[in-house]
Parts: structure tokens; sequence; C-alpha cells
């Protein structure tokens, strides 16, 4: 184990989503086990068939442009005449037994824990969302009683006419006013 251990708020920032997949990229996690990217994606098409399709796939022309210009510490890949592989939480798992050495043993575990992490604070926020939801529509019930109980308290405060009626033959004309 190394003395100096990665934090995962460091592994967690290097996560993006491609693809509707939670990823990380070669570069990242060549920097993660410590070896040359040209090492480490040497050694996955050594062994390409512990890689499948939704374990890593390979970054599109355009998808490298927009990772270039949304994260600062992939400026470099804009000079790379190669496409980026995009590793998955198993892939990433994948590439620590590949590589074979105690930091990537160490760096494949903190990958993983971060993965795991990840999802589990996702899944508190969706939690969070639906009870916030629930306590709206509950509150939103609440306040169409409440303005119901407010409109029947106006009428009631209303002053109503307590005048006399008066006795005769009442018109109905164009002013409404009584005629005797």
């Amino acid at each position: 184990m190394s003395k100096t251990p990665v934090p995962v708020e460091a592994v967690a920032h290097r996560i993006l989503l491609i693809r509707g997949e939670k990823v990380m990229l070669d570069a990242d996690l060549a920097e993660l086990y410590g070896v040359p990217t040209k090492a480490l994606n040497q050694a996955v098409k050594r062994n390409i068939e512990r890689f499948p399709g939704d374990f890593m796939f390979q970054l599109s022309k355009l998808e490298k442009d927009e990772v270039v210009t949304s994260c600062d510490h992939l400026a470099n890949l804009k000079f790379s005449r190669t496409l980026s592989f995009a590793f998955t939480e198993h892939g990433a798992l994948m590439l620590g037994n590949v590589l074979k050495s105690d930091r990537a043993i160490e760096a494949s575990l903190l990958v993983v824990r971060t993965f795991v992490q990840l999802r589990q604070m996702l899944s508190t926020h969706k939690e969070l969302a639906a009870k916030l939801e629930a306590l709206e529509r509950k509150i939103g019930s609440h306040d169409q009683a409440i303005a119901g109980l407010i409109d029947a308290i106006r009428q009631l405060m209303a002053p109503t006419e307590t005048g006399k009626r008066q006795i005769g033959f009442i018109t109905g004309d164009m002013s409404g006013k009584m005629k005797k």
C-alpha cells in the first residue's frame, strides 16, 4: 500500500458520464495505477477478452473533444492522435487484475469504493427527492383546504343587509332600485 492514499474525492472528480455510463478515462486510470497510459492500453489489448463492451469502450472524436473542453485536467488529450478508452466500474476493477501490481490493486479498490460511494449518494438523493415531493403534495393539499376555510370565513364576515324590506309593488328596472 502507498504511504499517501489518494482521497476518494480526487477519484470522484475524474468519473465522467459518457453514453449514459459512469466511466473513467484511460489517462486518469493510468495516473492512479502509476503506469503510462500507453502501457495501460497495451495491457488491455493483450487481455482484450477481459474487457467486453460493458466494461470498456473507445471514445468517438466528438466525445473526446467534449471531454477535453469540459475537463481541464485532460487538456493534454487535445493533442493526442489516438482516441481514449473509457472504463466502467467493472472495467476499472479488471484493470487492477491485468496490471498485477500492489499499486494497481490498491487503486482498483479505491476506484470501486468511489463508484459505490457515488451510487449510495445518488440513491440517498433520490430518496430525499421523493420525500420532498411527497411533502410538497401534502402541503399543497393543505394549502387548498386552508384557502377554502379563509373564503368561508370571509363570507361569514361579510356584512349582511339588515335593512327592512319595503312594502309595495317592486319593478325590475335597470337601476335595480325599488319603486313604490
